[in-house]
């Protein structure tokens, strides 16, 4: 497991407490993959705790640096069985996950969810929940999605387990959707006409001071069962946070103009084109703006002390999100939660085609390259790099994308340099991969049917081979006509893409004769070359 930053769950209010027979305390953490989730579990395991995930996919869970160290469970919180094989000898319960970017029916989801676990921790007698819930006033009306995380609060709270809930607004830190909102909203736009919102006080909180709350909260006294607001040190309207991030990132500040007629809807719509940020998270991030959002008092400090040093003030907070940025160390990021409303399952094998109608693009090409060194093209594919191919072809599928409510091109990688199960690579997640070997990539753009594209480096001779497979299950009617539109296109797209893979795969080997065949080298930029 690597070095971690603080908080590193060694503190001494951190540390895990054994159980009365000198066992180490085990935890279950639902949301173990998601952006605190993936945080939380190697502190977690660092405090002295037992850890137990449930994912839906353990694969995921094994592509994390910790994944060897936790127990996992397949299931989802609203699979009965599942939860309660997962909450058995359980100490503490985490309850990190949301329908965030849920369809219609996101609140019974939620609601379903967050009772079958209070049932199932509850009969399994476990001591404590934790979750995190969304910082709000008590006099508004709220959004959807902020008033069904509420309701998983009190479903929780009414449980009979002692839960703490912890309600937390804009969470700042490196791949925090929230800290990402912000630092597109402004490098991209030097003025900004911008919803009346921007004039609404919040208080926004350090990733690093959430995950010390959720660490700190294991340990508070079994009879506490409520709700409490956590934030950092600063009170600051949403432009004034605009303008604190364009100060440490050394940008002039944005002239801000309020405008009344944006509508939550169209701002999500407006934050969905300028930010990788797609529509379906835009929108929750947005109304939760709508109101002043501020901590109503200090009651968490009863519960759990601060901080070592205290609260990290905003513009800290920033500078450090961009170091990491800027160093290439997300260690988390909202890119890693899954898309609502695209194809989840994986690719079937190829026996599995028998009676199914499938659509296959396939080329193949060698290179005098080797298999390292066209390997070290492949893993760095997309986000910087692009898709080696007709940039303007993959950006108008892109913005198609973003324009019917996808996630597009702009969603970029986590990473610049690795790549593991279950990251996002602009509008394709990673499905599997073989280090050296295969990169198989499951697409999460709106297409009626699913979508999957393979690229493999093999040895042939004193070289290599790439082979490119692109396939397509159609779905009814609407999926054969939309293969049929974009056929002459692939023609364009997958063909250059096969020879400017290879080409970049010669170019690091003229650079690089004897690259060694490590996991996440990218391939330097190649020069133009023309495509079919």
């Amino acid at each position: 497991m690597t070095e971690l930053s603080a908080p590193t769950g060694r503190e001494t209010a951190l540390v895990a407490q054994p159980r009365p027979d000198g066992s180490a305390p085990r935890a279950l953490v639902l949301g173990a993959t998601g952006y605190l989730g993936g945080r939380l579990v190697p502190r977690l395991l660092s405090a002295g705790y037992r850890v137990r995930v449930m994912a839906r996919d353990p694969r995921r869970v094994e592509a994390f640096p910790w994944g060897d160290e936790v127990e996992t469970v397949a299931g989802d919180a609203t699979d009965a069985d599942a939860v309660r094989s997962a909450v058995e000898g359980v100490d503490v319960l985490y309850y990190l996950i949301h329908s965030m970017g849920g369809g219609r029916d996101f609140e019974a989801t939620d609601r379903r969810a967050s009772q079958t676990v209070a049932d199932a921790a509850a009969a399994a007698s476990v001591s404590r929940i934790v979750y995190l819930g969304g910082l709000h006033p008590d006099d508004a009306t709220l959004s959807a999605h902020l008033r069904s995380r509420v309701e998983v609060g009190d479903i929780l709270l009414a449980s009979g387990v002692p839960t703490l809930v912890l309600q937390a607004g804009v969470v700042i830190g490196s791949g925090s959707a929230s800290f990402e909102m912000v630092r597109h909203l402004t490098d991209v736009l030097p003025y900004m006409p911008a919803p009346k919102w921007v004039r609404n006080h919040i208080q926004p909180i350090a990733v690093r001071d959430v995950l010390h709350y959720l660490l700190g909260a294991a340990r508070v006294a079994p009879n506490v069962n409520r709700a409490v607001d956590i934030g950092g040190p600063d009170v600051l309207r949403y432009g004034q946070m605009m303008n604190g991030y364009a100060l440490e990132a050394g940008l002039h500040q944005r002239a801000i103009a309020s405008l009344p007629v944006l509508t939550p809807r169209l701002a999500s719509h407006w934050v969905n084109l300028v930010t990788p940020i797609p529509k379906a998270i835009a929108r929750p991030l947005v109304e939760s703006l709508q109101n002043d959002c501020v901590v109503k008092d200090r009651a968490i400090d009863d519960l759990v002390p601060r901080p070592e040093g205290g609260l990290l003030p905003y513009r800290d907070a920033v500078r450090r999100a961009l170091g990491r940025v800027n160093d290439d160390a997300i260690e988390t990021s909202w890119q890693d939660a899954e898309v609502s409303g695209v194809p989840s399952d994986p690719l079937p094998s190829d026996p599995d085609w028998a009676g199914r109608l499938v659509y296959t693009d396939e080329r193949t090409m060698t290179t005098t390259a080797n298999s390292a060194q066209l390997w070290s093209v492949i893993e760095g594919i997309g986000g910087e790099n692009g898709w080696y191919s007709s940039p303007l072809l993959w950006a108008i599928r892109g913005w198609m994308d973003r324009l019917v409510g996808g996630v597009g091109l702009a969603r970029g990688r986590r990473s610049r340099s690795v790549v593991t199960v279950g990251d996002a690579l602009d509008f394709w997640r990673v499905e599997a991969i073989e280090p050296g070997h295969l990169l198989r990539l499951r697409a999460e753009m709106k297409v009626p049917g699913g979508a999957w594209l393979e690229l493999r480096a093999t040895p042939e001779g004193d070289g290599a081979r790439f082979d490119q497979r692109a396939l397509f299950f159609p779905t009814g009617l609407a999926g054969r006509l939309y293969w049929l539109a974009v056929l002459p296109f692939h023609g364009l797209i997958f063909s250059g893409m096969a020879q400017r893979i290879t080409a970049a795969a010669e170019h690091v080997q003229r650079d690089n004769p004897e690259p060694k065949a490590e996991a996440g080298r990218l391939a330097p930029e190649v020069p133009e070359v023309e495509t079919v």
